[in-house]
């Protein structure tokens, strides 16, 4: 029986644009792929592991024609919108007291500054949750074996009782591989507010 509910943010709760924020990097940059060090400069970003300041000044020793607000909105440019409606069900479930909820994301410092200035409910979500943790925050990132491990035990569950959900492929696999039940939720044809009917079988 499912006693706590671990979620991802983007594309859970908050809508984003992947694949029109990657191709507008590529554009913007003038490039065809992102080379290695962008990648590993990213994830250190994500990680907390560099300031913005430093993950700032690295685009722009590559990219001197571009200011630094070309890359913040550059990096931005993935957040969208956050339906009213999914708040209303966080709030429902939270008040219900039925599950321990979790908030588990990869995210970075420019992107939580963005959601805080653009979603005027964002305190409001954040205290649905009985734990809320980002990974530039707490230093490990999905899909890492020792975030999940982290979550474990920070709030002293089991992963067979507890359901996560996120969108990406990957750190589903890896959630399951630690016994974790898992919704890999497809964006594009489910919703977050579906929970109970496409998972009922878990409750």
């Amino acid at each position: 029986m499912i006693k706590n509910i671990v979620f991802d943010f983007g594309n859970v709760f908050l809508n984003l644009d992947l694949e029109g924020a990657l191709q507008n990097a590529l554009n913007l940059f003038e490039l065809k792929t992102f080379p290695e060090d962008m990648n590993a400069i990213n994830c250190l970003y994500e990680q907390g592991l560099l300031s913005t300041e430093e993950f700032l000044e690295f685009y722009q020793d590559n990219f001197p024609k571009l200011s630094k607000q070309d890359i913040c909105n550059t990096w931005n440019f993935m957040l969208k919108d956050f339906p009213q409606d999914r708040l209303d069900f966080l709030k429902k479930l939270k008040s219900e007291s039925q599950y321990k909820l979790i908030l588990l994301s990869n995210t970075n410092e420019l992107h939580i500054n963005w959601v805080k200035e653009q979603v005027t409910f964002y305190n409001d979500f954040k205290n649905c949750f009985d734990a809320f943790y980002l990974s530039h925050e707490i230093h490990l990132r999905k899909p890492n074996t020792d975030v999940f491990e982290f979550v474990l035990k920070e709030n002293n569950i089991n992963s067979e009782n507890s359901l996560f959900i996120d969108d990406n492929k990957e750190n589903t696999t890896a959630a399951k591989k630690l016994g974790f039940n898992i919704w890999n939720i497809n964006p594009k044809t489910e919703d977050v507010m579906d929970l109970f009917t496409i998972k009922n079988n878990l409750f």
